[in-house]
C-alpha cells in the first residue's frame, strides 16, 4: 500500500485511494533515480496508470503546439515506430506535436508517459481530455505539483525538466526559435542525452528552431534508425551492433491510394509549401472549379490539409502501408 502524504485533504486521499493512482517521494523504491539527481528534486510525485512504465527506456519527442499538418503526421509516425521498436514516447500532453506523439506511441505498443504542468486532478489543455485518458489507461500521467494546481506559464519549464531527465534523448519534430521544445532540448543536453531534430525547409519558422538545434551539434533525423544508433540499448555509441530497422519515409504514396493519375499530377505539382487555389491552378494550368474538385478528394484520401488562409498543403505519410 502506498502510504498517503501528510494530512492529505479529502478530495486528494479519494484520488489515491483509487485504482492505478500513485503517489512517490524521493526515498521510495519507485521514484526515478535520474530525478533523485536534478535540483530541485520533486518533492513527490503524482501518477496514474502503469508505473512499471517509469522504468522503461523512454525518449521524448516534442514540439510546436501549432504545428502544421506535415508536423503532425511526422510525429505521430516517428513515436510510432519507435514504440514499436521498443522505446517508451514521453511527452508533455499539449496540443500539437506532444498529443500526436502520444498518440502515434499508443497506436505503436502503446506505451507512452505524459508529465503534467498542473496538478494532475487539473487537465491542460482540456481538449486533450479524451487522450488522456487513454493514457492513463495504456500509459502513464505524472505531474510533481499538488493536487488542485492549475496552469501557469512558469509550471512548464517544471515539467520540461522531467521529460529531459526521464528520457535517453530527445526529438524535436517542428519548433520555432522561441518554441518552448527548445528548452527540453537544452535541459536534455545539459543531461548528457542525445538531442535529435527533423529538417525542414528553409522557408518555415517552424523549422528554424530545429536548424538551430543542428547548427548547434544536435543529430540530423530523416528515419528511426538515426536515433536508434545513438542510443547504447540499441546499439548506438556504446553498443555493439547497430540496429538497422528501416521506416519507409517515401515521398510518394502508393499510386493506389489516389483518387486519379490527374490528382497524382497535382499533388506532385504542389511542393512542400502551402499554397493558395488561385495560385495552384495557375501553376497546373487549370481552372479554380477543376483544383477545387480535385483537392476535396486528395483532402478525403488524406494527401493534402487546409490551412488558414485558404491555403492547403501536401502531405506526406511517413509510416509503411498507408493510409
Amino acid at each position: 500500500m502506498v502510504p498517503l502524504p501528510d494530512a492529505p485533504s479529502d478530495p486528494l486521499k479519494c484520488w489515491l485511494n483509487q485504482e492505478h493512482h500513485h503517489y512517490l517521494r524521493p526515498e521510495d523504491s519507485d521514484f526515478p533515480a535520474s530525478l533523485r539527481e536534478i535540483h530541485p528534486v520533486p518533492v513527490h510525485l503524482y501518477l496514474t496508470g502503469h508505473l512499471p512504465l517509469l522504468q522503461r527506456p523512454m525518449l521524448a519527442i516534442v514540439g510546436s503546439r501549432r504545428a502544421s499538418a506535415q508536423g503532425i503526421l511526422n510525429a505521430t509516425a516517428f513515436a510510432r515506430a519507435l514504440s514499436q521498436a521498443g522505446l517508451t514516447i514521453i511527452s508533455g500532453l499539449a496540443t500539437g506535436i506532444d498529443a500526436a506523439a502520444h498518440r502515434g506511441a499508443l497506436e505503436g505498443c502503446g506505451k507512452t508517459v505524459a508529465v503534467m504542468a498542473t496538478g494532475i486532478d487539473r487537465l491542460y489543455p482540456s481538449e486533450n481530455r479524451a487522450l488522456a485518458r487513454k493514457i492513463s489507461e495504456q500509459g502513464l500521467i505524472l505531474s510533481e505539483f499538488d493536487f488542485g494546481t492549475p496552469a501557469h506559464p512558469w509550471h512548464f519549464p517544471h515539467r520540461n525538466r522531467l521529460i529531459a531527465n526521464l528520457s535517453l534523448g530527445c526529438l524535436v519534430v517542428e519548433a520555432a526559435l522561441d518554441s518552448g521544445s527548445l528548452i527540453t532540448a537544452q535541459l536534455a543536453l545539459e543531461q548528457g542525452r542525445e538531442v535529435f531534430a527533423l529538417p525542414g525547409s528553409i522557408h518555415n519558422p517552424l523549422a528554424r528552431g530545429c536548424h538551430q538545434l543542428i547548427r548547434e551539434g544536435a543529430k540530423l533525423v530523416e528515419n528511426i534508425t538515426d536515433i536508434l544508433n545513438e542510443i547504447p540499448e540499441y546499439g548506438g555509441k556504446t553498443g555493439k551492433n547497430p540496429v538497422s530497422f528501416q521506416e519507409n519515409f517515401s515521398l510518394v504514396p502508393p499510386l493506389s491510394t489516389f483518387p486519379s493519375v490527374e490528382c497524382l499530377r497535382l499533388w506532385q505539382n504542389m511542393g512542400e509549401l502551402p499554397m493558395t487555389l488561385d495560385r495552384l491552378a495557375k501553376q497546373s494550368n487549370l481552372t479554380m472549379s477543376q483544383v477545387a474538385l480535385m483537392l476535396t478528394s486528395l483532402e478525403l484520401a488524406g494527401h493534402v490539409a487546409w490551412l488558414s488562409g485558404g491555403r492547403v498543403q501536401r502531405l506526406v505519410h511517413p509510416h509503411p502501408g498507408f493510409p
